[in-house]
């Protein structure tokens, strides 16, 4: 779609209904028929990287896109976004305002979007030479102006808080390495333990899910996106149960707030006793 009087895209066309200029007849996904093919033919993985490659994926890519989907889907109430969710839920937000919330607490680079954003730089430069791994963990970010990023206080892709790999880490590392058709999975499963020796903390889910992106070909644009938006199931089905359980059964909450008097016989005190 590219004309004077519209927006300029290469990923999307449409062909107007005859008679309604503002409807789709037909619309085309990198030239793709969205309805008329991929609807019927292709898989929801298949689908999404063609909207964020521009190209098919091959068996394997979509395969090891659906497998991290699968890994990140819901990381569970410890993970901080999925929690900020949960706050917004027991709070009696509105969806969009728990979702926002978790795109908000996950979007950062300790353990967030901001941290795949520089792993996938890091990736591009490094590859699979371990040696410039090693060096570059220590100092990951080249630009040392601070806009709205600080500088990072740990080595990206690693917890730490961390004191050993976690069993899902390295269940996921060595689930997504089986479709690796570049060998990056492969190379960060064989190298885990001594860059974990040089950091001197554990790899982490976010780690493990770069270097899926990167296996994928995926921009770092396109992986922080995907990083946020595959995590976001696991953030609304907690933030949906925790509306439903209460405030009284919540963390923090329920354990600490109590009324001391029956409210409905409380009375306010008059101006002479505030001494008014």
């Amino acid at each position: 779609m590219n004309n004077s009087f519209g927006y300029k895209t290469k990923i999307w066309f449409e062909e107007p209904e005859s008679d309604n200029p503002f409807a789709a007849r037909k619309s085309y996904c990198h030239g793709y028929d969205v309805y008329g093919d991929i609807l019927s033919k292709a898989t929801w993985f298949e689908y999404l990287y063609l909207l964020f490659k521009g190209e098919k994926p091959s068996p394997r890519q979509a395969k090891l896109l659906e497998t991290l989907a699968l890994a990140l889907t819901n990381l569970g109430p410890r993970e901080p976004s999925v929690r900020a969710a949960m706050n917004g839920g027991v709070g009696g937000a509105t969806h969009a305002a728990s979702l926002m919330s978790a795109l908000s607490v996950g979007a950062g680079q300790c353990g967030g979007g901001h941290e795949v954003y520089i792993l996938m730089s890091l990736w591009e430069t490094c590859g699979l030479d371990l040696g410039l791994w090693l060096q570059k963990l220590h100092d990951p970010v080249e630009d040392k102006r601070e806009d709205i990023w600080k500088p990072m206080e740990h080595a990206p892709g690693f917890d730490p808080n961390g004191v050993s790999c976690p069993t899902p880490v390295k269940q996921t590392l060595s689930a997504l390495a089986r479709y690796d058709e570049n060998g990056c999975l492969s190379f960060l499963e064989e190298t885990r333990e001594q860059l974990e020796a040089s950091t001197g903390i554990p790899l982490s889910m976010t780690g493990v899910a770069a270097a899926a992106f990167h296996a994928l070909e995926l921009d770092a644009h396109s992986a922080t996106m995907l990083f946020l938006i595959l995590r976001l199931p696991g953030a609304a089905a907690h933030a949906i149960e925790q509306r439903h359980l209460g405030w009284k059964h919540f963390p923090f909450y329920g354990a600490h707030i109590e009324l001391t008097e029956d409210a409905a016989h409380f009375e306010l005190p008059n101006a002479e006793e505030l001494g008014l």
